[in-house]
């Protein structure tokens, strides 16, 4: 690696990707080719199984583009193939605890942090060519560790989580959240704000999901350090204005 999207964002860049549901290479190099800082890839709700994954990061690779995967809830094991397949970074939905943020960076890192099986075979090291030792240190210094707060609970906790030793940031799951609270939690809208605020205090990298440019610069502008598009939503909207032509 030379400057990893990790050291990017906490050097204060402010970072701008996509989200990736449907497989798609064609679609990972436009967003290259039209100047992405990253691209998020949707293992969670997105078709998308190892392989096309694999695909996907070393498209990106290509041209010089980072990978971020959103995996399954608690799937150890597609986070380490993912980061063995040379994603720079994870982002693991639903932490409501303290301890499911200490499990993801858990899974994530190598010893001493973590317990991610080691390898260097892969193409995270480029097949065996770079030394054990200097792959080990690489991905633990850059290993971008993200997880998504989409409930009351998690609400509740985010200080605690925000705490969690090399937990890089969090992104809220906003209909998610929507969808879990109920009538006696406070409205979604200010249980953002509340996480947004707790961020900041902790000094937590602060990723928002928005669906057009204005709600992306207004992110950037309320604090955010990582934007990332809904790309289906947003192609689908463009592509009911396209089609209410006729």
């Amino acid at each position: 690696m030379t400057t990893s999207l990790r050291q990017r964002a906490h050097a204060g860049e402010k970072l701008l990707g996509a989200l990736l549901r449907m497989p798609s290479e064609e679609l990972v190099e436009m967003l290259a080719v039209a100047g992405f800082d990253f691209v998020l890839i949707d293992c969670e709700h997105g078709p998308a199984d190892i392989v096309a994954l694999r695909h996907h990061i070393a498209l990106a690779q290509v041209h010089g583009v980072p990978v971020i995967v959103r995996v399954g809830e608690g799937d150890r094991g597609q986070i380490l193939r993912a980061l063995d397949q040379g994603a720079e970074g994870i982002l693991a939905p639903h932490l409501d605890t303290a301890e499911d943020a200490a499990a993801l960076v858990d899974a994530a890192l190598y010893p001493p942090i973590g317990s991610r099986g080691f390898a260097t075979y892969s193409r995270a090291g480029r097949f065996g060519l770079v030394a054990p030792g200097a792959h080990k240190d690489s991905w633990l210094e850059n290993t971008l560790v993200l997880g998504m707060i989409e409930s009351p609970r998690g609400v509740a906790q985010v200080d605690a989580i925000a705490a969690t030793p090399r937990l890089d940031g969090i992104m809220v799951g906003p209909a998610d959240l929507a969808a879990a609270s109920g009538p006696d939690d406070i409205p979604a809208a200010e249980a953002i704000s509340a996480v947004h605020v707790a961020l900041a205090q902790a000094g937590s990298l602060r990723m928002d999901i928005v669906g057009t440019r204005d709600a992306a610069a207004a992110a950037f502008a309320d604090g955010a350090d990582l934007v990332v598009y809904n790309l289906a939503s947003s192609l689908m909207a463009h592509l009911q204005v396209l089609a209410a032509a006729r």
